[in-house]
């Protein structure tokens, strides 16, 4: 079982990395926020959940332990798997999911893509007790790295996340317009916070 990678950074698209550890290429699904912690050409460290089903085997990534086990937390949840769980750890932190949860706020909960009434109201009852320990504001383990082609990430991103680009390209227009130095994860995380008002 895979359980972390430390190697070289080949390739990064909107869904995942590829990390080359000893000549052998890894692909690694991955949110937004930690896919724009990576550098192409530079070395990595990142935990890994590796999920074996009968016809495939699938590598997720994470910059640190709380993450990563709030992945799995998640999907102890009856109809949530990791694609939803990643989704879910695509617009929140995990202290935001948890505090979310724990005050049981299905509202905030059905913003995730894929998220209904009916499965927010049950992470709020399966998980309200299971996530109480993350909603302690964490410190990040890995500074962001600024990115030049910012704007073509997160519109790829929130594209991949269900927003249509005349939905989202106005709402991204904005956010750098007002601070055009923003890292990726920070654009994308305003951009969603706007959407999420509209």
């Amino acid at each position: 079982m895979i359980v972390s990678l430390r190697g070289t950074v080949i390739d990064i698209t909107a869904h995942h990395a590829v990390i080359e550890c000893a000549g052998v290429g890894y692909q690694v699904l991955a949110t937004p926020t930690t896919l724009g912690h990576l550098t192409r050409g530079a070395e990595t460290f990142i935990l890994i959940t590796m999920i074996v089903r009968e016809e495939s085997q699938t590598l997720y990534g994470f910059l640190d332990a709380a993450t990563r086990d709030m992945f799995a937390t998640l999907q102890t949840v009856s109809g949530l798997g990791p694609k939803l769980a990643l989704a879910a750890q695509s617009v929140y932190t995990t202290p935001e999911l948890a505090h979310a949860i724990t005050h049981g706020d299905t509202k905030t909960l059905q913003k995730i893509p894929g998220v209904g009434k009916r499965m927010a109201e049950r992470m709020v009852v399966d998980l309200k007790d299971k996530v109480a320990t993350y909603a302690a504001p964490e410190t990040p383990t890995t500074a962001a790295v600024p990115h030049t082609d910012t704007y073509e990430q997160v519109l790829e991103a929130l594209a991949s996340l269900g927003f249509a680009e005349k939905t989202a390209e106005p709402v991204l227009t904005t956010v750098l317009a007002a601070d055009p130095t923003l890292t990726t994860p920070a654009a994308l995380r305003a951009s969603l916070n706007l959407l999420g008002k509209q």
